[in-house]
């Protein structure tokens, strides 16, 4: 899952934030002794490791603030993203130069295989109206309609080259998010055209990214509805999530991917996507607030230093360590109110990061789990069925 990132430089030195003030809304608190006991445990660090009192103190500052946190939330995307309604025959024969330089032409578009590490060129594909084309999937590829289709990628996101070659694909739509680099060559080699796409995952690129498929494809005019289509949702998503969010006062999240199984703790900053996710929300990206760059292991000082409010995590990471409870095991998550709390929200690998044509119902699925009636974050009642105080 790592692999769409650049691998990151040296973790720069820690550095104690600068205060900032927060702002809260009404209706919302923290457990006040378990921000004391974690700026007890820091200064009991800082002094034995010689810190600087400024550091003991970074801990502290939440015992002020008025957060209520409800426990831990599964975001579900209420539906699917739908093909456009009139979708174009590939006009065929198509040529474009890739993400890597190199001219492609594709002129057979009966066998499509869209492979990424988020599952977003198959539901782009799919979105377009060409998923009756697709013969196989990646594990990312969560559309329920191609479910069935059989799984080209293995111990996670490795393309498989044997099962590739197997459904014999007319064209490969890849991107450098998945590997080994050793397999796309060896489809190249193959006399498969694989067109190497632009693997960033952001809002602003998903209408070139829906554009650029369709090229490939040889729909450009179904590209440009669906572009235009998905622009429109995108705005009216963030409209609604700013609208449920405008209590929250910029809450202070923080993406982990994590897979307990293999021992793979990483937290995600500029660059990576989740920055961008986070901003939908109307959050503050922790991880981008203390410098960090793409993806990097986890630094438990780090994150203790960076006070987050709120975890956002793939479901299938946050399974993988035991659920929110096992979430305390990882080094730094306990020391921290997010995480004592339970103040963690997870929705769907398939979805999460997807960035695709899909983007818009997986904002308003993250905005009602983090914000709505029932919320981690939200003004309803809490588990105990009290109202917050």
């Amino acid at each position: 899952m790592i692999g769409q990132v650049q691998t990151p430089p040296p973790e720069p030195a820690a550095v104690a934030p600068s205060p900032r003030p927060r702002h809260r809304g009404p209706g919302r608190r923290r457990t006040t002794t378990t921000l004391l006991s974690a700026a007890v445990g820091a200064l009991v660090l800082a002094t034995s490791c010689g810190g600087s009192s400024t550091a003991a103190t970074a801990g502290s500052r939440g015992s002020t603030d008025d957060v209520v946190c409800r426990g831990p939330r599964h975001a579900v995307a209420q539906d699917w993203v739908e093909p456009v309604t009139d979708p174009s025959t590939p006009v065929l024969p198509t040529t474009v130069t890739d993400f890597t330089g190199e001219s492609v032409t594709v002129t057979d578009a009966e066998r499509i295989l869209a492979l990424d590490t988020y599952g977003t060129l198959a539901t782009t594909v799919y979105a377009l109206g060409l998923g009756d084309r697709l013969v196989g999937r990646d594990i990312s590829t969560g559309v329920p309609a191609l479910r069935d289709l059989p799984v080209v990628t293995h111990n996670g996101h490795e393309l498989n080259a044997e099962a590739i070659l197997e459904l014999d694909p007319s064209v490969v739509l890849t991107d450098y998010s998945i590997g080994p680099l050793e397999v796309q060559l060896q489809l190249k080699e193959a006399g498969i055209p694989v067109v190497v796409m632009d693997g960033q995952r952001n809002r602003a690129v998903i209408g070139d990214q829906i554009r650029a498929v369709a090229e490939v494809l040889g729909v450009p005019t179904a590209g440009e509805t669906l572009a235009a289509s998905v622009a429109e949702d995108i705005a009216r998503a963030e409209s609604e999530v700013t609208a449920m969010a405008e209590a929250a006062a910029d809450p202070r999240m923080v993406f982990l991917y994590l897979r307990g199984n293999a021992g793979v703790y990483h937290w995600f900053g500029k660059g990576s996507g989740a920055d961008d996710l986070i901003a939908a929300l109307g959050g503050v990206d922790v991880a981008g607030e203390s410098g960090l760059e793409g993806s990097r292991p986890l630094n438990a000082e780090g994150l203790v230093r960076s006070e987050p409010d709120l975890y956002l995590m793939m479901s299938d990471g946050l399974g993988s360590v035991g659920g929110a409870d096992g979430l305390l095991e990882i080094p730094g998550v306990a020391d921290t109110a997010a995480g004592v709390d339970g103040c963690v929200v997870d929705m769907d690998d398939a979805q999460i990061l997807s960035f695709g044509p899909q983007f818009p119902a997986t904002l308003r699925a993250l905005g009602d789990a983090v914000y709505g009636p029932d919320g981690v974050l939200g003004a309803g009642t809490e588990q105990d069925g009290t109202e917050p105080s």
